[in-house]
């Protein structure tokens, strides 16, 4: 048996390990306590901590001595504490066996997607703390996720992204040709798991073959006291066939999948994680051709049916310009009359498709009907500008002697 009289001590969150939350829900959860003895116990809190926090180091040399400077920075998201057992001045002795007390915090309703970095982080935990009386406090935390929504349907995440480079491959201060590089992507927010399709053309005017690649960069900026610190890394890339001298390689719709990756933090004053889409061309004896496309990583996915005013249009342009679709100059004609009814249909158009009804011997011996042959409307008035109908107080009265 454990000392002080305590077999275990443990917190336990309603969605288990596995959960992620989001700002504005309830965090749920239970503390489990197992006594092995009666147990005096002053006070049991539950405490939920978040935030963003950044720290890294930077040397420098002055004379001959070396200085560091540290850089720290953090901000909080969440502070939320509950009372379990009230600390009233006077210890309260619990039974032996297994006791739960259950909490729930309500999440502020805006909040930053968890993050870990190699200068920064973004944790959420909950910390359960056990007093005592003459004995250490008892702790026991667990960590939770967020994930905050970033949605991909908007009109700014669906328009297409595009960009040219060229570059002139020198060796010795002497003209090779000239490399161009044109790329577009079909829109700028994805989800993880899906493919983008890259369009790009490569055109080699040089004496030596040049390699094309497409990756997908995650940028991690760290921001304390002025200072920015940034970290750069590769979660995806795909490599081209070597474009020839002289030649011109086409991509209609080159696909790159996107791992599952974390979605892209935007608004956080402590640190970012931004996504490019970048494409570069290997050019042997020079510096490589590069071009760098926004991507936003979102986690809810594109609506089949969402935002379809904002896309067809672009994506139709998108298409137009890179000639893989056509659009008539000018619409089509109906067709004519004769082309769509059969030549029996148009002979018995002429024909009454409503003939007279014979007339019919109603007698009052037989059972009674309502017949009518005809129902039209009657026209409506011709159009004056006098009212044909004054009333009493407008109109003159006449004369009784003329």
């Amino acid at each position: 048996m454990r000392p002080w009289g305590i077999r275990s001590f443990a917190l336990e969150l309603a969605r288990g390990p596995g959960g992620a939350y989001r700002g504005g829900e309830r965090l749920c959860g239970r503390v489990l306590l197992e006594a092995a003895a009666p147990l005096r116990v002053r006070a049991l809190e539950v405490a939920a901590r978040g935030g963003a926090a950044a720290h890294w180091l930077e040397g420098r040399s002055v004379g001959v001595n070396a200085v560091s400077s540290d850089f720290v920075a953090a901000e909080t998201y969440l502070r939320r504490r509950q009372l379990l057992l009230r600390d009233t001045g006077e210890t309260t002795t619990l039974p032996p066996g297994r006791h739960e007390f259950p909490f729930s915090f309500q999440l502020p309703p805006t909040l930053v997607t968890s993050f870990e970095g190699r200068h920064g982080s973004v944790r959420y935990s909950v910390k359960a703390t056990l007093h005592r009386p003459w004995a250490p406090a008892r702790r026991a935390r667990k960590v939770f996720v967020v994930i905050e929504p970033v949605d991909i349907n908007t009109p700014a995440l669906l328009a297409p992204q595009a960009g040219t480079q060229e570059k002139f491959a020198r060796t010795w201060y002497c003209n090779r040709g000239l490399v161009s590089l044109s790329a577009k992507i079909d829109r700028k927010g994805y989800t993880p798991g899906e493919l983008i399709p890259v369009f790009a053309e490569i055109d080699n005017g040089t004496t030596r073959p040049v390699l094309p690649r497409v990756a997908v960069i995650q940028t991690q900026t760290f921001m304390a006291r002025g200072a920015r610190k940034q970290k750069r890394v590769v979660v995806a890339s795909l490599v081209g066939e070597p474009v020839g001298p002289g030649r011109r390689a086409l991509w209609q719709g080159r696909a790159l999948h996107i791992p599952p990756v974390g979605p892209s933090i935007l608004h956080c004053r402590v640190l970012r994680v931004d996504y490019v889409l970048k494409v570069c061309v290997d050019i042997p004896g020079t510096s490589k051709l590069l071009l760098e496309l926004p991507l936003v990583i979102g986690t809810v996915p594109l609506h089949p049916f969402g935002s379809r005013s904002s896309s067809v249009g672009s994506h139709a342009s998108f298409l137009m310009d890179w000639g893989l679709g056509a659009l008539p100059e000018q619409p089509e004609a109906p067709p004519e009359y004769s082309e769509v009814v059969a030549d029996e249909d148009a002979a018995s158009a002429g024909q009454d498709h409503f003939p007279r009804l014979p007339e019919l011997n109603l007698g009052l011996e037989g059972p009674f009907f309502t017949y009518i042959q005809e129902f039209r409307y009657r026209p409506p008035p011709l159009y004056s500008e006098e009212d044909p109908h004054p009333p009493m107080a407008v109109v003159r009265p006449r004369c009784m002697t003329c």
